[in-house]
């Protein structure tokens, strides 16, 4: 077994808050790659905005810092690129469920060989607090001083009736847990959402660790994961949360799959040699 420690960045510079459940999230993400014996350059980390984006700022791997909610996208083109590699998107509810809500809903479509990571703390952490996607109706927040008025996405439930092959949730306070539904989403083959709940120390005083430890509880082994309608109606409670893998269907084809680019030959797309002339003839053809 790899010592997670090798996906340490010890220079890095940390922007998070004392306490913060990302730093938990991180040292779940590591130990579930050391577990599985990844080398950093075998692994890419692509992210959006946020505090929860800057994830692979402090570690030791390739990553892909885009655009606010561009994070899905990212990892489905460099996934399809080079399949070879293990690719994780990672970022906040906001950036994921908000700016990324779009981009969201297409990728669990097209079903890419990607895990999923959300550090979902309820809020906006990196402007100070306002309400994000998740937030629930009636918080009081810096903006929303009336309360919230909207109903809440349900991430999970979203994803399973659009079509995901694989949804989990975690919570940050159980590292052990936490890595192992990481590790069954990365080695899941199609697109993998694990809804990581997390607290806020600095800007939510409503949803703290004590309030995921109090309102969730971990699904037992008489779950059946392949039982679609059970598993929407776990995603659909909300009095207590159900921690780990909800719904799982193996054996859907890919994004990759469908491009009809590796079926001969599983070369990445950046080693091959490009024909020029059958390049210049299609070019030519759309003249």
């Amino acid at each position: 077994m790899t010592d997670p420690r090798i996906f340490d960045l010890p220079e890095a510079d940390m922007a998070w808050c004392p306490g913060c459940g990302d730093f938990k999230i991180l040292e779940a993400l590591k130990k579930a790659l050391a577990d599985m014996d990844m080398a950093p350059e075998d692994v890419v980390v692509v992210s959006g905005i946020g505090q929860a984006a800057k994830t692979p700022h402090f570690m030791k791997c390739n990553f892909l810092n885009g655009l606010h909610g561009r994070a899905l996208s990212h990892a489905t083109g460099v996934k399809a690129a080079n399949p070879k590699l293990t690719v994780v998107a990672v970022g906040g509810d906001g950036d994921m469920y908000g700016e990324g809500g779009n981009h969201f809903l297409h990728t669990v479509r097209r079903n890419p060989d990607i895990a999923n990571f959300v550090y979902n703390n309820m809020v906006y952490g990196l402007t100070k607090g306002q309400a994000s996607p998740t937030s629930p109706k009636g918080m009081v927040t810096p903006v929303q001083t009336r309360g919230v008025s909207s109903e809440p996405v349900n991430p999970l439930a979203l994803a399973i009736v659009q079509g995901a092959t694989f949804v989990a949730r975690a919570f940050s306070g159980d590292v052990d847990h936490t890595a192992e539904t990481m590790k069954a989403a990365i080695k899941h083959r199609g697109y993998a959402l694990v809804d990581v709940f997390q607290p806020c120390v600095s800007f939510n005083k409503i949803n703290t660790f004590k309030w995921f430890k109090d309102h969730t509880y971990r699904l037992g082994d008489e779950h059946d994961s392949s039982d679609r309608s059970a598993a929407l109606a776990l995603a659909m409670e909300t009095e207590r949360f159900p921690l780990g893998i909800l719904y799982r269907e193996e054996g859907r084809p890919t994004f990759e799959d469908s491009l009809g680019i590796y079926e001969k030959d599983d070369t990445p797309l950046h080693r091959r040699s490009p024909d020029v002339d059958k390049v210049r003839e299609t070019i030519d053809s759309m003249a």
